[in-house]
């Protein structure tokens, strides 16, 4: 990867579930994109249910990526506000003990299925976590706003994780003005991939791919001279940024 400690992560969203397709064939070609693009990356992040879609577990199919790909470091997100404290614990536990690297706390999208929220809070989460002594056998993270009112996020530093997960930035300013506030923790910027496969995305997230699509890998580069680590989502294109990565970062 050139510079060892310049980390890129590829944040994969499990395969939804859907009545009339094979989920088995649907992680088996999951699982086989994973090996392609593990190649051109440092680590994998693996979503949980992204907009309340039913989808195979990061859990489940987390593991299968550890027996195939096992130096990989995985992370993955925990949505809490379908889950009880029992719940969320036994998750963890879990993780721990398959071997992931990470945990990214979040609230997640209301559930579709229309289970009733449970109230827990992500950084109420992490904190009584590392009151167990979690955070010694498992990095918790939390999200991140793109522009935050740091004013206003004091229970999330005060939780203390290991870093912050951002929502997806889109220039230089807003990556430098995170790493500039949250100096004691990990900062990973979500970057969206600019291609006209991720338009949908794009628009839903309010971002302006053209802003940045001209000469994205010298902006993938500068967030990551700032931050050091970047996560690369592009949920409609696959071949485009595996394509991407093997130019510009193998």
């Amino acid at each position: 990867m050139g510079n060892h400690n310049m980390t890129i992560r590829y944040e994969a969203n499990p395969p939804k579930v859907l009545p009339d397709v094979d989920t088995n064939e649907s992680i088996a070609k999951f699982i086989k994109r994973i090996k392609i693009i593990s190649k051109k990356c440092d680590a994998i992040h693996l979503t949980e249910n992204v907009l309340g879609y039913q989808r195979v577990s990061p859990i489940e199919v987390g593991k299968i990526i550890r027996k195939e790909i096992p130096d990989m470091p995985i992370t993955v997100s925990l949505r809490v506000r379908d889950k009880s404290e029992k719940e969320i614990s036994e998750v963890v536990e879990n993780c721990i003990s398959i071997g992931f690297s990470g945990i990214l706390v979040l609230m997640g999208d209301p559930s579709q299925t229309g289970k009733p929220d449970s109230n827990q809070i992500p950084s109420a989460t992490v904190k009584r976590l590392r009151e167990q002594g979690v955070d010694s056998k498992i990095d918790l993270y939390l999200s991140m706003s793109n522009k935050p009112n740091f004013s206003k996020i004091t229970k999330k530093l005060e939780a203390k994780p290991k870093g912050f997960m951002t929502q997806v930035v889109q220039n230089i300013e807003q990556a430098q003005n995170l790493f500039d506030n949250l100096k004691e923790f990990l900062v990973i910027p979500i970057i969206l991939f600019p291609s006209a496969k991720n338009e949908k995305s794009a628009k839903f997230l309010n971002l302006d791919l053209a802003s940045y699509s001209k000469d994205f890998d010298e902006f993938v580069k500068k967030v990551h001279t700032i931050t050091d680590d970047v996560l690369i989502t592009s949920p409609n294109d696959f071949n485009g940024l595996n394509e991407f990565l093997e130019k510009s970062f193998s």
